[in-house]
């Protein structure tokens, strides 16, 4: 990487920060002149709104009418150090991106209580954002976040085009929530300048009400959400047939090329993975979520890969499939991944608006049981077995969660809203039971021992049952093998 240097100090700006072992000792009043000028008018007209900005002004609206004559205030969240001056790629904040539809780093969205033209409560959203590089104190090519070393970004005007929310510069925003009176509410855990500033008008209890109520805004979606969703699944089933394509070349390396390989499909089809991909062959498919992705992949044995896109818009998918590396399941192998896709047939079939959200886990949970006790490894009968949860010392996990934005979606939301809530139309989650064989399992016979086999679809609700977004992927053991032979011929 290059390195800054300095810009002169003025009595109106703080001098741009040099890096402490930068080869040019400074800027000379030549070279800062001469690099004011001569440079084109680049500013963007007509721009076209983002696909989504209707989609979320409706959502601003449910959360002005949720919260009347109260400022509301929800940052997008700062780049993060990863390691001395290198950060961490920038995701913007998801309650953020849900109302705003944009992902600059240091933006802040804020409501205004306003009445209406009725003298109705309502809010005046402003968007505050940082405007394109300032080219009279250089900052645009000798600060490291500066348009010459990072990349352009929108003018105010423009983002105002591209978001349909009025934009100001968002160093103005501090002194302007200095000054707010009345109650306040922040999303916390973002911008720790921004909680600062609001420190005395603000407190845990209110903005945790905040970040609850737009945790349940997104169990369900909307149109353009699930047809994200959708888009992101399309790309990962892409993802999953490069990697049996590449099956062979896991085997010469180890788990790594085989997340390298559905890392590439996520970067060029996507914004990126949604979460860690799981690339867990061998044992390694009995730790639930094992991401170092360093063991070896041998004929043999099964790969347990779970794995997102993450579109441009940041909806993610998490679907999940257990692979014969050689193409072929064992007689064992196949008898454990038929329990868990028969558990998950059962599981899908209970998703339906009206049900319990957690009757797909109780359906899952009932069929991974009875087989536990049919093959002698758990003493039934299966509802003494369930009711205190033998089952769980071989599937430890829940049946399922909601997706989106987040790979764990609404995850704030209140319990009677979500595990224990009702399912609804557009509401998208997983389904994805499992079994895992611990390799140091004495209480199962030896052979069971290091198998893991988990199955995961993305399901959205519909109004008289469910769709299948992944069922672009094979899941029944004669179907995947017959898949996995077909690409590999192709």
């Amino acid at each position: 990487m290059a390195e800054d240097a300095e810009t002169p100090e003025t009595e109106e700006e703080e001098p741009i920060k040099p890096r402490k072992n930068g080869l040019y000792p400074g800027v000379s009043d030549e070279l800062a002149e001469n690099m004011k000028s001569g440079w084109a008018d680049t500013e963007l007209h007509g721009l076209a709104p983002l696909a989504q900005a209707p989609y979320t002004a409706a959502r601003r609206a449910a959360l002005s009418a949720r919260f009347p004559g109260e400022r509301l205030v929800i940052p997008a969240g700062n780049l993060r150090t990863r390691s001395n001056d290198t950060d961490y790629a920038f995701r913007a904040a998801t309650e953020y991106a849900y109302l705003t539809g944009d992902q600059t780093q240091d933006g802040v969205l804020v409501l205004e209580p306003r009445p209406d033209q009725e003298g109705r409560d309502s809010h005046e959203a402003t968007i505050y954002l940082l405007p394109r590089s300032n080219r009279e104190n250089g900052e645009f090519w000798l600060d490291g976040q500066g348009e010459l070393w990072v990349g352009r970004r929108h003018s105010l005007a423009e983002a105002e085009q591209v978001l349909g929310i009025p934009a100001k510069d968002v160093r103005e925003l501090p002194a302007a929530l200095k000054e707010a009176t009345g109650r306040v509410r922040a999303v916390r855990g973002h911008d720790a300048g921004i909680e600062a500033t609001l420190a005395d008008k603000v407190t845990a209890e209110t903005d945790e009400e905040l970040r609850v109520y737009l945790s349940e805004a997104r169990a369900v979606k909307d149109e353009f959400e699930i047809g994200e969703l959708q888009k992101a699944v399309d790309s990962t089933v892409r993802g999953f047939e490069d990697v049996v394509r590449i099956l062979d070349k896991a085997e010469a390396t180890s788990e790594r090329y085989i997340e390298g390989t559905f890392f590439l499909r996520a970067r060029v089809e996507g914004n990126d993975i949604g979460y860690g991909s799981i690339c867990a062959a061998g044992p390694h498919a009995t730790t639930l979520h094992w991401v170092r992705n360093d063991g070896d992949v041998r004929r043999g044995d099964l790969l347990l890969l779970d794995a997102g896109v993450e579109t441009h818009t940041l909806y993610t998918a998490d679907v999940t499939r257990t692979l014969p590396i050689d193409g072929r399941y064992s007689d064992l192998q196949r008898k454990i991944y038929d329990a868990v896709y028969d558990s998950q047939e059962a599981g899908i079939a209970a998703v339906r608006p009206g049900a319990k959200y957690r009757d797909f886990h109780d359906a899952s949970q009932r069929v991974l049981a009875e087989r536990l006790v049919e093959w002698g490894l758990l003493e039934g009968p299966v509802e003494k077995v369930l009711e205190l949860g033998l089952q769980r010392r071989w599937t430890l996990h829940g049946t399922g969660h909601m997706l989106g934005l987040d790979v764990h979606d609404c995850a704030a939301a209140r319990r009677e809203a979500y595990a224990d809530g009702t399912l609804a139309p557009g509401m998208c989650l997983t389904v994805e039971p499992g079994l895992y064989f611990q390799a140091d399992d004495l209480t199962v016979p030896a052979e069971y021992r290091g198998i893991g086999v988990r199955i995961e679809d993305d399901i959205v609700v519909t109004e008289d049952g469910n769709r299948n977004l992944s069922a672009g992927l094979p899941r029944r053991s004669d179907e995947v093998e017959a898949w996995m032979a077909g690409l590999r011929q192709a």
